[in-house]
């Protein structure tokens, strides 16, 4: 039996201070999106930090993102650690839809779907949230919270641009041929757990 290809994975680090970390963080994730969502969107922009990213006005998309968001900055918020930072991870995950292929259990499916959904990219984005307790410390924190910001959104652009061959080809006309996920803490819960699917 032919075993699976392991679907890109691409790892990005974010860094921010409890006032900017949902911008920072939706910021990303809508930039991740902007690249591999592929309805029909009308291009739109948000500022987040003096820098001005992509943003895919879809209703839907928007409740996901800031749904998980939220959920990760009140599992930060509630982590106490010694140090003045603490971390997490959200997932983004995009499928392709294949005929499943014939044989196997044949009529015990009990008309199961004649498709299955097979990862073709993987995104990981490492949060780290940092709390400065001086005047000081706040002022480095937001210096690399900027420069971090940046250099990750320059990322994605690079990845996605580089890496595009592994992209399925369209062969539906559903408004989304790709669904996704996107998980709290993947490497935590393992992908497998399907938190939101769509």
């Amino acid at each position: 039996m032919e075993q699976p290809r392991r679907p890109p994975e691409y790892i990005l680090e974010v860094f921010a201070d409890p006032a900017s970390i949902k911008d920072v963080v939706r910021g990303i994730l809508h930039t991740i999106f902007f690249h591999r969502y592929f309805p029909s969107i009308r291009p739109s922009t948000i500022e987040v930090r003096d820098l001005t990213l992509p943003f895919v006005t879809d209703p839907g998309l928007e409740t996901l993102i800031d749904t998980r968001v939220y959920q990760l900055v009140r599992q930060l918020s509630s982590t106490t650690s010694p140090s003045s930072s603490v971390r997490g991870q959200i997932g983004v995950q995009f499928f392709e839809k294949r005929r499943r292929k014939a044989g196997g259990l044949g009529w015990f499916t009990g008309g199961a779907k004649a498709e299955e959904e097979i990862c073709w990219e993987q995104w990981r984005l490492e949060v780290t949230l940092a709390t400065p307790k001086t005047e000081i410390e706040r002022s480095k924190v937001t210096k690399a919270m900027e420069m971090t910001l940046q250099k990750t959104a320059l990322k994605i652009v690079a990845i996605v641009n580089q890496h595009k061959d592994h992209i399925p080809p369209i062969t539906t006309s559903e408004t989304n041929p790709f669904p996704y996920q996107i998980n709290l803490n993947p490497r935590i819960e393992g992908w497998a757990k399907s938190i939101g699917m769509h």
